[in-house]
C-alpha cells in the first residue's frame, strides 16, 4: 500500500518511490497511476475506474499470492480514505497469509493547509461529504456536532456533477455555530498542475468552483487571515 502523496513528484517520499521502484506490478485508480507514469513506466500497471476498489484488490492480492511484489497506490495517505482499509479488510476475512507493508505519504488535507498558511494549528475534523459509501444522516450529524464544537473543519469530497447539494447544505450547518466571517480556505488540485487557491469567508463560501479534488478548510473562532494566508491560533500568550 503506497501512498504517492498530493500529486507532485517532490512531495512523494523516498520509501515510496523505492516501493514503486522495486514492484513488479502496480495497480491503481488511473487517475493516480497517471500521476506516477514515469516512474513506473516499465512495470505492469493494472488501472480502472473510480469505483472498482474491491476488484484492484481482489487482483492485485492474487497476483501477490503467485510471489509478484505487487503496490497498490492511493493519492495522499493510503489510510486517509485510502485503499489501506479495504486491503486489510479483505485479507483478514479471508484469513489470506500474505504480508501487507502501509507506506505513508502525505494527506491531501496537509497539503492544502500548507499552502494556506497555517490552518490547522489546533483541533480539527475532517469530513467527506461523498454519501457513496457514508449515509448523509451520518455526514450531516458528524458536521453539526464538529461545527457545534469550534473545530476547523476540513471537507473532502464536497462536490461533484452529481452531488452538488451536500456542500450547500453544509455550509447552511456550519452557519448555525460560526460566525459569517469565518475564513475559509478552498485549494483546488493542491500540488498539482492547475493547483488554485482561494481564501473567503464561510458566507461566500458556496459562490466559488468547488469539485472533487478541491479541498475546503472552515477555520474555527481563532482563525484569522493575514496578507495571503490562513492563521489558526494554537494559544500562545505574545
Amino acid at each position: 500500500m503506497v501512498g504517492i502523496g498530493p500529486g507532485a513528484r517532490n512531495e512523494i517520499s523516498q520509501r515510496a518511490l523505492n516501493a514503486l521502484k522495486n514492484s513488479e506490478m502496480i495497480v491503481g485508480y488511473k487517475l493516480y497511476v497517471d500521476l506516477v507514469k514515469d516512474i513506473i513506466k516499465d512495470k505492469q500497471v493494472v488501472a480502472t475506474a473510480m469505483r472498482k476498489e474491491i476488484e484492484r484488490v481482489e487482483t492485485a492480492i492474487r497476483e501477490a499470492l503467485t510471489g509478484k511484489i505487487v503496490s497498490i497506490i492511493s493519492s495522499g495517505d493510503p489510510g486517509v480514505y485510502g485503499m489501506a482499509g479495504l486491503v486489510l479488510e479483505v485479507v483478514s476475512q479471508g484469513n489470506i497469509h500474505l504480508p501487507v507493508e502501509i507506506i505513508s505519504g502525505i494527506p491531501a488535507a496537509n497539503a492544502a493547509a500548507a499552502v494556506l498558511g497555517a490552518p490547522l494549528m489546533h483541533d480539527y475534523a475532517v469530513i467527506s461529504l461523498s454519501d457513496l459509501l457514508t449515509p448523509w444522516e451520518t455526514i450531516e450529524k458528524r458536521v453539526k456536532c464538529a461545527a457545534e464544537a469550534d473545530f476547523i473543519i476540513v471537507l473532502y469530497n464536497p462536490k461533484s456533477s452529481q452531488r452538488d447539494w451536500q456542500i450547500r447544505k453544509t455550509g447552511n450547518i456550519v452557519l448555525q455555530y460560526k460566525s459569517p466571517s469565518t475564513p475559509v480556505g478552498i485549494v483546488k488540485d493542491a500540488s498539482r498542475e492547475g493547483e488554485s487557491v482561494i481564501i473567503t469567508t464561510l458566507d461566500k463560501m458556496t459562490s466559488y468552483p468547488i469539485d472533487m479534488t478541491t479541498v475546503i478548510i472552515i477555520g474555527n473562532s481563532t482563525t484569522y487571515c493575514y496578507r495571503n494566508y490562513m492563521i489558526t491560533k494554537r494559544g500562545y500568550q505574545l
